[in-house]
């Protein structure tokens, strides 16, 4: 199987997710966009949230917009619309009743592999300290991504951290803690990938730093529950870094789970897209449930 970069898997993905036909009825949701979470080198960091207005459950979902580490920007308008083919994660979790936020990192070249680390995990806590004002429960909030997304969803699930309380920046004394993950395809030990560094900028930085990266290292029994979904033909991103992070889990009784997709590459295109979706549905509806009143 020919070897797609992270980069174009990520844009296939987001056309796999997102049909272009008609636009669902305008009361179905709001977008707020490009909503600044920090600044780096001169330029905004930014996400954008969608918000239902049917069914909301308080419960924001975060996905890493992310492919290679870079991260692209397209009108939230676009991957909100539904295709009468493959279902989208997009418009599946909002029909769900979940705040959904697109989050965007600085990317590649410019930026590596730890400095999207950092910006995700300032996104995390930017939406907790400004939970109220973006109507979710800060303590259940989710996270999924595929590829370089995928890792992205597992640092913040494996090393997270409750935030500095001798900050100046009061974004940066706030937990950057989620509730539950999912991640497809996502590469796992990241000294196993410099040899890729030529196709991907974001991979070159100091190797003494691949440890600090590496989700399969950070693995702990306090971790969130953890879905991997990983097709047994990828070649981008062999199989083994799901297996290897779901066995590491289950050693430490985190609650996780593995989906393995037989004859499925790097991508989830067709039926392999809506058995990827149901279950990142039905993982996040197990996991994020309603709070006890």
């Amino acid at each position: 199987m020919k070897r797609l970069p992270f980069r174009i898997a990520f844009a296939a993905l987001v056309l796999m997710l997102s049909d272009v036909c008609p636009a669902q009825a305008e009361e179905a949701f709001t977008i707020t966009h490009d909503v600044v979470y920090g600044h780096k080198a001169g330029m905004a960091l930014t996400f954008d949230v969608v918000t239902p207005t049917q069914n909301d459950k308080d419960v924001g979902i975060l996905f890493m917009v992310s492919g290679g580490w870079v991260s692209h920007w397209f009108p939230a308008e676009a991957v909100m619309q539904k295709g009468t083919g493959s279902a989208s994660i997009f418009s599946s979790l909002v029909d769900e009743g979940y705040t959904l936020f697109l989050v965007r990192h600085g990317s590649s070249p410019y930026f590596k592999v730890p400095d999207a680390v950092a910006d995700v995990r300032r996104a995390v806590r930017y939406i907790r300290l400004h939970a109220d004002d973006l109507e979710v429960d800060p303590d259940r909030l989710g996270v999924c991504g595929g590829s370089a997304g995928g890792h992205l969803s597992l640092m913040l699930g494996t090393a997270s951290d409750p935030g500095d309380a001798s900050a100046d920046d009061e974004i940066e004394r706030q937990s950057d803690r989620v509730a539950a993950v999912v991640a497809y395809f996502p590469p796992t030990k990241l000294d196993e990938f410099f040899h890729l560094t030529p196709q991907f900028p974001a991979l070159d930085f100091d190797h003494k730093l691949a440890e600090s990266v590496s989700p399969l290292l950070h693995v702990t029994p306090d971790d969130p529950p953890t879905l991997l979904v990983h097709g047994d033909k990828d070649d981008l991103v062999p199989l083994n870094n799901s297996e290897r992070i779901h066995d590491a889990f289950t050693a430490q009784g985190v609650d996780s789970d593995l989906i393995v997709v037989k004859g499925a590459g790097h991508g989830f295109p067709g039926e392999d897209n809506k058995l990827a979706t149901r279950a990142l549905i039905g993982w996040f509806n197990e996991h994020l449930a309603a709070k006890a009143e």
